[in-house]
């Protein structure tokens, strides 16, 4: 009881006084800048939270904010691209099946499924998507060619008046390098048919870089079903100035096919009905495409800066699953297809003016975020990815905008706030198969931010931060009256935008030589966890949320040569209104842990090794039923001529862990079982030992 009580009152006091002083400071701010535009304006310092590649804001704003170097990036091993995103502190990049599939997400006690709650961008663009078929905030990151990637920025809560949509859990913006000092060429073969075939170089054309990348990948992975992953990926690019003051153009292409080996019901394993790498539906894959064309335009001086983005994206999508086998077809299965293919437009505008409040300096960020989506969407019954019926077909029209103002006040050498303010509006409609679940839907929501920053003392900081957000839900369950499968079922319509609120008080200290650590307690307040269910084709409602945690993170490099990383996240995550079935949240991780470390020099000998702990978490309500831990370690040794030749050999799951990469627990039928099914563990195991040798050069 007493904690429930000091949990109250720091949500109260965080979530009340904090936006409302940040309402004040920044108006009175904004009214002494437009009274006093003839005062020299001084420059706030960017710190190393600004490197090239990504729009630089003030120093960081949160203890939880961090950014990470495309060489941190790709120094520890990944056995899939989405993987390289586990440099961020307190995150798990998992799956559940094929290869070609979006990753599963783990952050902060949410298990985020595809991407809801995490928002992710490439160069300004969005790879998060709406109304997605498969399930809400759908982001796959295969199209991402990790060296390119310059620098990646984590957010983490809805601190951050320039985040929007999905990121109240945290944001990962990605920034793709101009320019490349040498050529590279790479080839890989590995374990279960891995190969891959990886080509980059930029030239001067004119005044500025002309840079392109290839990528080519197979795999069979493991599975008595071989996955036959199929990916061609592509870059072109052509920059002329920096990043701060220039202008870029960015083609991409992605094309991929695979075969899926989903989660199967344990006791398909126990009983010998298949192996531990074996399937209940062979023809279960897919295919995915995302092709887009990208520019951006910025200018900065000592008074000022701006910055325009603009993108088109093309992308396509048909998933073919099957999760319950015979449960609601015992004659053809429960083999199911989703299909999206859509259309992207958005815009980014920013403009960034510096001065002074007093004796303060001051820098005020404006900005405008604009995106619409034309999107077909799909839910078919299939049999060996032949259809036989359709639970419903949408076409599906979204925009959105978004204004936000964001100031910056450093009011002497040890203390400044940050202030900021947020609004969305959203406009829909769907036309659906069944006109009973068609409609329009509008919606309005405004986000106030506040953070206040003390220090450094002996180079320690002390951070305050808190402040709303929201994801928005899938426009098919704002309109929706009758379930899909059903027509004479009515269903329930979600609200189109969901509110978050989030407070964090964290230390960043520098203290000790070549050591930084940081250490962040949370709290995380979400209205309703409402969602549309894809997989099912309607909504579920569920129920408000709490998550409390704390993540320590450290990085000390001992010498040129050595750098050690230790990270540790624990959350607990509760449902916080009374029901019979319990306040647990199914999937959501309890306790996140890595440790790595990284050697080697420019030349010679190098390598690596990283530890990946994934803690068992509760998979229904009542807490009866848990997944399983999961402890993992990648390694890496290589040798670097100076030649520019490297070689390098990685293994993955080095002690050939059997744990499970996923735990469900759900209600399945397998032929012969009885019509209402059973409820049971679905897995999908954590691969074997693989070792993957690369040979690169660099000319």
């Amino acid at each position: 009881m007493h904690q429930l009580v000091v949990h109250r009152f720091i949500v109260s006091l965080l979530f009340g006084a904090l936006p409302s002083l940040a309402l004040a400071v920044f108006g009175s701010i904004a009214r002494a800048q437009t009274a006093n535009p003839a005062t020299p304006l001084p420059t706030i310092e960017v710190g190393s939270a600004a490197p090239a590649n990504l729009p630089a804001p003030a120093r960081e704003t949160a203890a939880s904010e961090q950014v990470f170097s495309g060489a941190q990036i790709n120094a520890q091993p990944a056995s899939r691209t989405g993987e390289f995103l586990e440099a961020t502190p307190g995150l798990i990049v998992t799956q559940h099946s094929g290869e070609g599939k979006a990753n599963q997400y783990f952050l902060r006690g949410f298990n985020l499924d595809h991407g809801t709650d995490l928002a992710i961008t490439v160069d300004g663009m969005p790879v998060n998507m709406r109304t997605h078929g498969h399930g809400q905030g759908y982001a796959d990151t295969n199209f991402i060619i990790p060296e390119l990637i310059g620098a990646m920025r984590v957010r983490k809560g809805p601190y951050y008046a320039d985040e929007g949509d999905f990121s109240s859990a945290g944001s990962l913006n990605i920034g793709y390098m101009d320019r490349l000092d040498k050529k590279m060429v790479a080839l890989t073969y590995g374990s279960f048919g891995s190969t891959r075939t990886f080509a980059a170089g930029s030239t001067r054309v004119g005044n500025g870089n002309l840079l392109a990348a290839f990528e080519g990948n197979t795999t069979n992975g493991p599975w008595d079903t071989p996955d036959k992953v199929r990916k061609i990926n592509g870059v072109v690019r052509y920059s002329d100035g920096t990043d701060a003051a220039g202008v870029s153009l960015t083609a991409m292409a992605y094309n991929n096919r695979w075969n899926a080996t989903d989660q199967v019901a344990q006791r398909a394993v126990d009983q010998g009905l298949i192996g531990r790498y074996g399937t209940l539906d062979p023809t279960d894959g897919g295919k995915a495409s995302r092709y887009s064309l990208s520019g951006r335009w910025s200018r900065a001086d000592d008074r000022s800066a701006s910055r325009i983005e603009a993108y088109g994206i093309y992308s396509t999508l048909a998933l073919f699953n099957n999760f319950t086998y015979f449960l609601d077809d015992p004659v053809n299965g429960d083999q199911f297809s989703q299909t999206d293919r859509r259309s992207i437009f958005g815009v980014n505008a920013s403009h960034t003016f510096k001065g002074r409040f007093g004796n303060a300096e001051t820098a005020t960020t404006v900005g405008f975020q604009g995106r619409y989506d034309d999107i077909s969407v799909g839910l078919m019954n299939t049999l060996q990815r032949v259809t036989l019926s359709t639970t419903r077909q949408d076409t599906v029209q979204e925009g959105s905008t978004g204004l936000y103002a964001q100031n910056t006040t450093q009011w002497n050498s040890w203390f400044r706030t940050i202030a900021g303010l947020r609004g969305d509006g959203y406009a829909a409609r769907d036309v659906s198969n069944n006109p009973l679940n068609s409609g329009s839907v509008r919606d309005f929501i405004a986000s106030p931010k506040f953070g206040v920053v003390f220090g450094p003392f002996n180079r320690t900081e002390l951070y305050l931060s808190g402040g709303n957000g929201f994801h928005s839900n899938d426009v098919r369950g704002t309109v929706i009256t009758v379930d899909p499968k059903d027509p004479t079922v009515a269903a329930d319509k979600v609200p189109l935008l969901v509110r978050s609120q989030g407070a964090e008080a964290g230390i960043r200290t520098r203290a000790i030589a070549n050591l930084e650590s940081t250490v962040a307690v949370f709290v995380l307040d979400f209205a309703t966890e409402l969602l549309f269910v894809g997989d099912a084709g309607t909504t579920e409602p569920s129920r408000p949320s709490r998550r409390i945690g704390v993540e320590w993170t450290n990085n000390y490099r001992l010498a040129n040569w050595l750098t050690i990383d230790a990270d540790l996240a624990v959350t607990r995550a509760r449902f916080t209104n009374a029901d019979p079935a319990g306040d647990r949240i199914p999937g959501a991780p309890n306790m996140i842990a890595a440790a790595g470390f990284t050697v080697g020099e420019p030349l010679g000998w190098f390598g690596g090794m990283k530890l990946r702990y994934f803690g068992p978490r509760p998979l229904i309500e009542d807490d009866s039923v848990r997944s399983s831990a999961a402890a993992l370690v990648n390694a890496r040794i290589g040798y670097r001529y100076a030649s520019g030749l490297r070689i390098q050999l990685d293994a993955f799951n080095l002690f050939d862990s059997h744990s499970n990469q996923i735990d469900y627990y759900y209600t399945s039928r397998l032929q012969g079982e009885a019509a209402a099914g059973v409820a049971d563990r679905h897995v999908h195991p954590v691969e074997p030992l693989a070792l993957r040798l690369t040979v690169a050069a660099n000319f």
